[in-house]
């Protein structure tokens, strides 16, 4: 039952998608318009990140900005639906630009393995695709709530070629020994290093000046097994005869990302996941609960809490 209820949401996505890209555009500004006045979830999570990132930023800029990530958060999300119903090929032309490949090549080329950092920045899904589409990886994703959710997922991913290309590895205990292995061979692997972990599954570290519990997986991973780590990222750049347009980025993670001290790693990794979203902050996912946990003994609470 799982496996069909995944099949026709997958169907549906596919029969929405069909429509043209201006109308699916306008799907999404109208979403975000609906975000707003109703204050939902997406809207209330981005004002609160906001404040905490951005305290010194005028009131009216804030809400500016605002306004602008609900906005292209309602557009990824009907690009991601196109994106994952639609041939490989036709979405890889989304790509205008394309920066650093020559880093991404070199690293896999050294034959040490290789870990892409992909922040919540741009598009990741299409950074997923083009991935796949030049070397086979494992990607770590933290799977949903809901089975049919995760049934989902796993079929849109899969879609895009062949299964044996793109492993999909759940975050769990075995993963992290699974990860080992296939870095130690030269693989690739696929992490989102901008998802808050576990209580006890990482370390606190500034992210916008704000203590963040963030991963130590990436900076564990290249320490012990001496892959480099790339920071990679697909950045929207404007639209082209209504189609959105984007650049793909990679670039090399700082040294201190690979540190035995994992205090120095998650610090050199939240301010690379920073850089990155300063860019264009209307770009990053603030629609995600990101200091839910507060360092012990800080007396702080969770700053998403809404009492009922």
């Amino acid at each position: 039952m799982t496996d069909l209820i995944a099949r026709a949401l997958h169907a549906l996505v596919a029969a929405f998608a069909r429509l043209p890209w201006r109308w699916l555009m306008a799907a999404g500004d109208a979403l975000a318009a609906l975000w707003l006045r109703r204050d939902v979830r997406e809207s209330r999570v981005a004002r609160i990140n906001l404040r905490l990132a951005y305290p010194g930023l005028h009131p009216a800029e804030r809400d500016d900005l605002h306004r602008a990530i609900l906005r292209t958060t309602a557009r990824q999300l009907v690009e991601t639906l196109r994106l994952w119903s639609r041939p490989r090929a036709e979405n890889l032309a989304l790509l205008r630009e394309t920066h650093g490949v020559e880093r991404f090549d070199a690293a896999i080329a050294a034959g040490r393995g290789v870990i892409v950092a992909a922040p919540h920045h741009g598009n990741w899904e299409l950074l997923n695709q083009w991935l796949a589409d030049h070397t086979r990886l494992a990607i770590l994703y933290r799977p949903p709530e809901s089975a049919i959710g995760e049934a989902f997922l796993n079929r849109v991913r899969a879609s895009h070629g062949d299964p044996d290309r793109v492993t999909q590895v759940r975050a769990e205990g075995p993963a992290v020994r699974q990860l080992f292995k296939l870095l130690r061979d030269g693989g690739v692997v696929g992490i989102l290093p901008d998802q808050q972990p576990k209580a006890g599954d990482g370390e606190f570290a500034p992210f916008f000046g704000v203590p963040a519990l963030t991963m130590t997986l990436v900076g564990r991973l290249a320490e012990r097994t001496g892959a480099a780590v790339l920071f990679a990222w697909c950045e929207r750049i404007g639209s082209d005869d209504g189609k959105p347009a984007f650049a793909l980025h990679i670039d090399e993670a700082p040294a201190a990302i690979a540190d035995p001290d994992p205090a120095i790693a998650v610090a050199a990794l939240n301010a690379e996941v920073e850089r990155i979203a300063r860019r264009d902050p209307a770009q990053y996912q603030w629609t995600y609960k990101r200091y839910t946990l507060r360092p012990p003994g800080s007396g702080e609470e969770n700053p998403y809490y809404e009492p009922r």
